[in-house]
């Protein structure tokens, strides 16, 4: 195999069915320079797949979580340019050639070094699409998650960056300390040393499935959130008080949809502390109008304070 120039690195634990899609899709690039790297995390049994010259499998024992997998797959990969794909998900067959050309176009204005972001759509099983996610453009020193974004922008493209490998690796990769939230962790640290440039063509097909996947587990997600707040608790006590009221605001969304109510009235009611005026224009639907009165119930303080933050 000649020198690849991306490495797809695919992290799995225990889900043999949903892997093999995963892996054939990385393979069927039509770029010829790439490898694929299987990081099996302790999977039982042990990852077993066809061998191929562009496929690589490297198992972590014991099973280390989805942050480690993915630092080990950077820390072996091969190729400068380093992309992730979940086991569960898919890649478009020209995303490696996408992203490969637009390096070489690197707008002159974004500050180096310059991370790749781009389309992303959700699928339902049988492949109709449910939502597309276009990804923001964010300069050296912005902080993702928390910037003003045009509507026709989404956060929510994480998944599809395509990266030099000494940055990631440069700048501590993913946080082996947590169990969800991962992403959004990795790039409130990424976007600071590293410009994010979005490209709108949809190179990665999210999974809508019944099966679980780790952001379905909400205990975990509501710890992972709070771990996130406490950790980059300086950077949300200094941003615009509207963004982060909307950051905790979102975090309350998922909790109702997944039954947390209490959870969800708690974080309202601190997304409210946080900017009143923002936490009232979103709560616009029945649904939410609901939980009003359980905004200001709440005695459990939220793992960091706002109070002084006015």
């Amino acid at each position: 195999m000649s020198q690849p120039q991306l490495s797809i690195i695919i992290p799995t634990f225990n889900r043999p069915e949903l892997l093999s899609r995963a892996v054939q899709s990385a393979l069927d690039q039509t770029l010829p320079e790439i490898e694929v790297i299987v990081v099996d995390d302790g999977s039982t049994p042990a990852v077993n797949l066809p061998a191929h010259d562009k496929l690589r499998v490297s198992r972590l024992e014991p099973n280390q979580g989805g942050a480690a997998a993915r630092n080990h797959g950077a820390a072996i990969a091969q190729a400068p340019w380093i992309t992730y794909l979940d086991d569960d998900d898919v890649l478009q067959p020209d995303m490696a050639t996408t992203a490969m050309q637009a390096i070489q176009y690197i707008p002159a204005d974004l500050p180096r070094p310059v991370g790749l972001l781009f389309g992303l759509d959700i699928v339902n099983a049988q492949g109709h699409t449910l939502e597309t996610h276009r990804p923001p453009t964010l300069p050296r020193g912005s902080h993702f998650c928390l910037e003003a974004i045009s509507p026709q922008a989404s956060f929510f493209t994480k998944q599809t960056l395509v990266v030099e490998r000494e940055v990631l690796l440069g700048m501590g990769g993913f946080d082996p300390g947590f169990t969800s939230r991962i992403h959004t962790e990795l790039f409130l640290r990424l976007n600071p040393v590293c410009s994010l440039w979005g490209i709108p063509e949809t190179t990665y097909r999210l999974s809508a499935h019944a099966g679980d996947r780790v952001s379905s587990n909400p205990q975990r997600r509501q710890q992972n959130f709070e771990r996130l707040l406490v950790k980059h608790h300086d950077l949300f006590m200094s941003h615009d008080r509207r963004i982060v009221a909307d950051f905790v605001f979102n975090h309350a969304d998922m909790l109702y949809r997944s039954r947390q109510r209490w959870a969800a009235a708690q974080a309202w009611g601190n997304a409210f502390s946080i900017h009143p005026w923002q936490a009232i224009a979103r709560l616009a639907s029945p649904y939410k109008q609901k939980v009003v009165q359980r905004l200001f119930s709440s005695k459990k303080g939220f793992p960091w304070s706002m109070s002084d933050a006015h």
